[in-house]
């Protein structure tokens, strides 16, 4: 035990002076395995980790996933998305503030990741809610907190890594994330209401539109819900793999583009070049994580739970519970995917020990991940609206976030005690 504190004081301690995770994570984990072990067992790791990583095929839908994403930012499906909204939902009290929650779950739906949909929809979103004078609280609130679905409504980066980490079907997760993602707008949206019910000024009225309107806002939006309906729906009818699904999804997100006519030479070698830094981003903190996983299992940590929930007869309710407050701790502190990078592998042989469905506790990881994007003081999706908004302070977000916070706990609740609501689509589909 006194190596494991030693391992993880030293990984806090490199995060606190502010080097890169993946570089603090690589590095202790090199460095304990080359202590018990020997040197050359350490660089035969970092080569084997390295190398599996890379060409693990798995893995390739990651890139596949992130260039899709990008390709649907720059095709503009994200104005089309909110405007469609809009013609619904702006009328209402707190309308545009529903707008932009529904509108970051439909490109969560062909995006795959929170901090692209937080960015994107703070440039589509928030200039109209400005010019309603609306709270800034309440509108940059919903463009974090709507952020935070990209993890889970599929495809989901997040959700692929934690299938392939704990080799469990990613076809499932993505059918078991729906739903848990649908309450979360339905959530959101309740959390809008309820702000403006008490106070009306912070959501006033959008101008209302009428049928024509709808019918041809509508008419923006068909290409997402067709790029959601080929990627997903191919993967849940069996017609192709998760990998496969992505480099079709990226395919059709470049004809989208090119069809918008919004794309050319510069541009496309834009979105090639972000996805390409996006991605080693991705590995990088992966293969770090990886390093440091292999040095908490060479250290016995996970028998080490096991034995001690078995020796004290710990009923597994409130081990659910006490990783929940773990993840919820943590996420005050460290950014998601690390999070859950260090944590799953400790984690995980836990469940299965105790008996529970792995593709259940995967959507309860990425809920509190979710949590964590929106929590202070690192809340990244916090961070991301005030690095693209003006004149906003993180407090003011951050007092913003508090109701969509608290119906992320009550959403969190639900699935834990229910997982019917995470389990029935996979169960029927699967």
């Amino acid at each position: 035990m006194v190596e494991t504190a030693v391992a993880f004081g030293a990984m806090f301690l490199l995060i606190g002076l502010r080097v890169p995770i993946a570089i603090s994570t690589a590095l202790v984990g090199f460095g304990g395995f080359a202590w018990i072990i020997g040197s050359s067992a350490a660089f035969a790791l970092v080569e084997q980790t390295v190398y599996g990583t890379a060409f693990t095929y798995e893995f390739s839908v990651i890139p596949l996933f992130v260039l899709m994403g990008n390709l649907v930012n720059s095709a503009g499906l994200s104005r089309g998305l909110y405007d469609a909204s809009y013609a619904f939902l702006g009328h209402r009290r707190g309308g545009l503030a529903m707008s932009t929650i529904v509108a970051c779950g439909g490109f969560s739906a062909i995006c795959g990741s929170s901090l692209a949909t937080a960015a994107t929809m703070s440039k589509v979103a928030m200039p109209s809610m400005r010019a309603y004078k609306y709270d800034d609280g309440l509108a940059a609130a919903s463009i974090a907190a709507g952020g935070t679905l990209g993890i889970l409504i599929p495809p989901s980066v997040i959700l692929v890594l934690y299938g392939v980490l704990t080799e469990t079907s990613i076809g499932q997760l993505f059918a078991a994330g729906l739903v848990p993602g649908l309450m979360g707008v339905l959530f959101y949206v309740m959390a809008v209401a309820y702000v403006v019910r008490r106070n009306p000024n912070a959501g006033p009225r959008g101008a209302k539109t009428d049928f024509k309107e709808r019918l041809l806002a509508l008419n923006k939006v068909w290409g997402a819900l067709f790029l959601f309906v080929l990627v997903i729906g191919g993967i849940y009818a069996g017609y192709f793999t998760p990998t496969e699904a992505a480099g079709i999804g990226a395919a059709g997100a470049l004809l989208l583009a090119l069809r918008r006519r919004g794309m050319n030479v510069r541009l496309f070698a834009h979105v090639l070049f972000d996805s390409a830094r996006t991605t080693a981003m991705l590995f990088a903190i992966v293969i770090g994580a990886l390093l440091f996983a292999n040095l908490i299992n060479l250290l016995g940590v996970p028998s080490a739970l096991i034995s001690f929930v078995s020796g004290f007869s710990i009923s597994p309710p409130l081990v659910i519970l006490a990783i929940i407050c773990i993840y919820i701790l943590l996420g005050c502190v460290l950014e998601s995917l690390s999070m859950l990078l260090l944590t799953v592998p400790v984690f995980f042989p836990l469940i299965a020990d105790l008996g529970y469905d792995l593709i259940w506790f995967g959507i309860l990881v990425v809920i509190t991940t979710e949590i964590s994007l929106i929590t202070p003081p690192i809340g990244l999706n916090v961070f991301v609206i005030r690095s693209t908004v003006p004149g906003i302070s993180l407090g003011t977000v951050f007092r913003g976030v508090v109701p969509f916070w608290i119906v992320d706990i009550l959403r969190l609740a639900l699935i834990a005690s229910i997982p019917g609501l995470a389990l029935f689509l996979p169960r029927l589909l699967f």
